[in-house]
């Protein structure tokens, strides 16, 4: 019998409070923040908290998106060390569930559950970002398998990544779109190799990945040959959702309750012109929390997302702006400079500086306007005259000879 929602919510609100310890910023060295964050997935899927919308024959709880927004409700009042799952959890297990084989699931599943694996996603190249379907990654027969090379760039997580989703050209024959094939690639193989890409926040949450003859065998491919482009585009519906619909966090310096206390502590929560810009906040962070919830309640009945996934990312994108110029109006000067030992200060100016990746994260703004436009609206399209056109007779990005 499936549980009550209210009775998983109480549980589940039990469980955090005993369980989710406030974030220990700054005491930990990397390597002990991923301990702890292993740690803490594994004791979420022991509690049957992970995986709360999966089939339970994947691994999952096998509940409904109901509990799932319950959870999330709940959730955004602790600061849970889930990050380096989150690409695992939100876009390449989704896909597995989609796509895999019985005998994927079996193996790669409940791993990414409970935290003892971790995925990274591995499309974007230096000569194919908005435009993913020029990548130039090519992935040739060997024997009973595949041998691999190329590079990617940006991809979140592959310095501890165990395993990956790679897109790769399997076809140059055929047009862009239809030669691809998606594999699970082993990040610890060899010929794989992951350099950190450091961004304006200081941090290296990105890297670039290069793959030179490496060796995937043949039950590894996610999907089917040559049809990587529908396992591409389902995984992209995953992540879009996932960024959309990410928890927001009471402790996000950016959240609204945050900017509240920001402005109180500087003595401007009176100031009416303020007070106008965080009920604005307000109401624009509620928004989206609502549209997140009745997009997953149609899911739940069987009404598949599908593009109107890219609204939750785009608004995400947008609100993320706009949070920003309501911090620097109630936070001032401490927005960009701050005490040594402000943490508080510290966090929001990371915060500001870190936003303006939403609105490239997942596929750009406009590029989730143009899929609006298109697969929503019903718009005419954009002109593609390459579509038809074999991929080796492209000039694309930075092609070299296929």
């Amino acid at each position: 019998m499936t549980e009550i929602v209210e009775e998983f919510r109480v549980r589940a609100r039990s469980w955090l409070e005993a369980t989710a310890a406030p974030r220990a910023t700054g005491s930990l060295s990397p390597a002990e923040e991923l301990d702890r964050a292993r740690a803490f997935q594994a004791a979420l899927f022991d509690a049957g908290l992970a995986g709360i919308t999966w089939p339970a024959e994947c691994g999952g709880q096998g509940l409904t998106q109901a509990h799932l927004l319950a959870f999330n409700e709940e959730a955004g009042d602790f600061d849970l060390p889930i990050s380096p799952f989150l690409i695992g959890l939100g876009m390449c297990g989704p896909t597995l569930v989609d796509l895999g084989t019985s005998a994927q699931q079996a193996r790669y599943l409940r791993p990414l559950l409970r935290g003892e694996e971790i995925w990274c996603q591995l499309f974007s190249e230096p000569g194919a970002g908005s435009d993913v379907a020029s990548l130039q990654s090519k992935a040739v027969p060997d024997g009973d398998g595949w041998l691999l090379n190329g590079q990617k760039v940006w991809t979140t997580g592959a310095q501890y990544g165990d395993f990956g989703a790679v897109l790769a050209r399997t076809d140059p024959e055929v047009p862009k779109h239809r030669g691809l094939t998606m594999f699970i690639v082993d990040m610890r193989a060899p010929g794989v190799t992951v350099r950190p890409l450091r961004v304006m926040t200081g941090a290296a949450p990105f890297n670039e990945v290069f793959f030179a003859d490496v060796r995937i065998p043949a039950d590894a491919v996610l999907g089917s040959v040559n049809e990587g482009w529908t396992a591409a585009v389902a995984m992209l519906g995953h992540e879009r959702v996932s960024i959309g619909g990410a928890v927001q966090q009471s402790s996000n310096p950016l959240a609204f309750s945050s900017l509240v206390e920001t402005a109180r502590r500087h003595e401007r929560n009176e100031d009416p012109v303020i007070r106008d810009e965080l009920v604005g906040a307000y109401l624009r962070e509620r928004a989206l929390q609502l549209l997140n919830a009745r997009l997953k309640q149609e899911a739940n009945t069987g009404k598949a997302i599908g593009a109107r996934g890219s609204v939750l990312k785009l608004v995400r994108a947008l609100n993320a702006a706009r949070a920003v110029d309501v911090a620097g109006m109630v936070a001032g000067s401490e927005a960009i400079a701050w005490t040594e030992g402000d943490t508080a200060a510290a966090a929001l100016s990371m915060s500001i500086t870190g936003a303006p990746g939403l609105a490239i994260a997942g596929g750009t703004n406009e590029v989730q306007r143009n899929i609006l436009g298109d697969r929503v609206l019903g718009l005419p399209k954009e002109p593609q005259v390459d579509r038809d056109v074999p991929f080796r007779e492209l000039r694309v990005g930075t092609q070299r000879e296929i």
